[in-house]
């Protein structure tokens, strides 16, 4: 059985996420998300709109999605150990950066593969939380 595994905040949820997930899914047996707590997100220097038990309500309702879990630090390939994927699942706005060349280097030596997958072009949760803040 292959697991993957990906993690993000999911704040907002929006069809960029969905996308994320419907082909992580397309690409695995089992499917994990990590949601990042509350705690986390405000450790990152920012603030979550829908609280973390929502956020996990929500992943975890997505069809896609076999099991969500807390996310309660940075250290993915710790993660990945954990829950036995095989697979990494990220965004490709971190690809061929030298953080994550070291990463695939780390990950390959534990027999993980870091897939990308492309950003839907046009939404974000920061222009979501633009747009809702311009007409506040």
């Amino acid at each position: 059985m292959i697991i993957g595994y990906t993690t993000g905040v999911y704040d907002l949820f929006h069809v960029g996420h969905l996308n994320l997930l419907k082909n992580a899914k397309g690409m695995c047996d089992k499917l994990i998300v990590g949601i990042t707590v509350d705690e986390l997100v405000s450790y990152k220097g920012k603030h979550a709109i829908i609280p973390y038990e929502d956020r996990l309500e929500i992943v975890r309702s997505i069809k896609y999605v076999d099991a969500a879990v807390p996310q309660y630090d940075m250290d993915k390939l710790a993660a990945c150990k954990k829950l036995g994927a095989s697979i990494l699942f990220v965004g490709d706005d971190w690809y061929d950066s030298e953080k994550w060349k070291q990463y695939e280097d780390e990950f390959a030596k534990a027999g993980i593969k870091i897939i990308y997958f492309p950003y839907t072009k046009g939404v974000s949760t920061s222009q979501i939380a633009g747009v809702l803040n311009k007409n506040n």
